[in-house]
Parts: structure tokens; sequence; C-alpha cells
């Protein structure tokens, strides 16, 4: 008595080895947009035609803004602050795990705590990052914008003023 097992079958061993041997495929540039809520993401919203046709996955802190990013994907972390610290290390540890998983090329952010996190995570998985300071700091870098611009490949201002040659850029702004 014969069965399909004792015959090769042509269209399971082509199965097989393509199963073993899978095509090559060019990657796909991925961006993570981060920003906690608030002004920081509308203006990251106000970026989203910039990114063209490339896999963009939103994240912040309020699980509400998904609706405004429908087609994308989106994540949530929590929110904090520097004067939260065991907030912060969770906020880390959640940024860490989206990387991870996301395995973007890019990573693009107006700020505050969660895209001061993602620069510096960013920068140890050879992302490329991306500050974009407020619009609402007229009068000086934010914080946060003082410390992500000396580990982002880019950190831009939205005020003409406040660029520094080589350290901060004024490109324009976004509102």
């Amino acid at each position: 008595m014969t069965g399909p097992l004792d015959k090769p079958n042509e269209t399971r061993m082509s199965q097989i080895q393509s199963s073993h041997n899978p095509p090559k495929q060019r990657s796909r540039r991925k961006v993570l947009a981060i920003s906690s809520r608030g002004g920081h993401w509308v203006q990251l919203l106000r970026l989203r035609p910039a990114f063209g046709k490339v896999d963009v996955t939103f994240v912040t802190t309020k699980a509400e803004y998904k609706s405004m990013v429908e087609g994308a994907r989106f994540r949530v972390v929590c929110e904090a602050t520097r004067k939260q610290k065991l907030r912060m290390i969770w906020l880390l540890g959640q940024i860490f795990w989206i990387l991870l998983a996301e395995r973007p090329t890019a990573i693009v952010t107006t700020g505050a705590a969660p895209g001061y996190l993602a620069i510096r995570l960013g920068k140890l998985f050879g992302v490329k990052t991306l500050w974009l300071d407020s619009i609402g700091n007229a009068e000086e870098l934010s914080l946060s914008g003082r410390l992500a611009a000396k580990h982002a490949d880019c950190t831009l201002t939205q005020w003409s003023h406040l660029a520094s040659p080589g350290v901060v850029d004024f490109r324009g702004a976004v509102v």
C-alpha cells in the first residue's frame, strides 16, 4: 500500500525548500513618531504628511488619541516627568520594548520625556533620530530639547533666533 508520503511531491518539496530559503526582501523604512500628549502631540500630527509612504508607528501617553491616526500603528506609554523617577523607569522599559518590537529606522519626536528617552534608546539601537522642539519654547529650548540636542542626529527649533550652528537648526515651523 502506498500513500502520499511514499512518493516525492514536487509541489511539497518546493514549498519546503522555499520556507528554508525565504526570498530576501528589501527593508522598508519605519518611523517611530513619539511624543507626550497635548501640544507635543498636535505638532507631531502636523508632521504626518512628511512621513509619505513609510510605515509609521505613533506612540503617545493618551490612549484616546488612537482615533487621530487611523490606519497607522499606535501604542501607548505611561506619562512621566523628571520628578517621577519610578514612572520614568517604567516609561524607559515601555519604550525599550516598543523599539524591540517595531525596529524603526528613524525616530521623530516633538518631546517631551517619551521623546527624549526614545532618542537615547534609539541611538543604542543605531536608529536615526530627530528632535523637533516645541513651538511653545520661544525664549529658549525646552529642558528635554537641550538634553536631546546632545544625542539626536538632528535637533530642530521652530524659532530662528534659537538656532545654534552645528547643534540646533531652524528650518521653519510646523504650526
